[in-house]
């Protein structure tokens, strides 16, 4: 078995029994979409919520709009199903105090809302998710079982 790393505004799949993992989700979203019957997988790690308010929007991967489609597309190019395919999410956490309304500092929330948004206006039921609070996470797809594992220092491994 493999284990394919995915980067911060970066993404990519894997095929059962591979897995495929991303560290260290702070704001940041982790959305693992897959193909239960097919065991193929995909996982974004995307950092802002909306390609659209950037004027240096090149890395499609950052965001949550332009992201999750491309990582649709990628799992349904290797072969997946999209009527079948299915979504979990996890991190959008608060990770800093900040006074006042500032958005800066609700960037996760902003960023698990866009994730969800996005999921939705594809047809891509989100099975479950684990977001916001205040700490970090890494989480690991296994397409061959669907079982999205979260891991966070000093919390036991959560599996979604």
């Amino acid at each position: 078995m493999a284990t394919i790393k995915v980067g911060m505004a970066d993404l990519n799949i894997c095929k059962a029994p591979d897995m495929i993992t991303t560290l260290g989700l702070g704001s940041c979203i982790g959305i693992a979409v897959y193909d239960p019957v097919l065991k193929i997988g995909g996982l974004a790690h995307i950092m802002l919520p909306d390609s659209t308010q950037m004027r240096n929007n090149s890395n499609i991967a950052k965001f949550a709009d332009t992201g999750i489609e491309e990582l649709v597309k990628r799992v349904v190019m290797a072969g997946a199903n999209k009527r079948r395919l299915v979504a979990k999410i996890a991190g959008g956490a608060k990770m800093f105090q900040v006074s006042g309304l500032s958005t800066v500092g609700n960037v996760g929330e902003r960023n698990a809302q866009a994730s969800r948004a996005k999921l939705k206006q594809l047809g891509i039921p989100l099975l479950a998710e684990d977001t916001g609070l205040n700490y970090g996470r890494t989480v690991e797809l296994y397409p061959e079982t669907g079982e999205f594992r979260i891991k966070a220092v000093g919390k036991t491994i959560k599996s979604i």
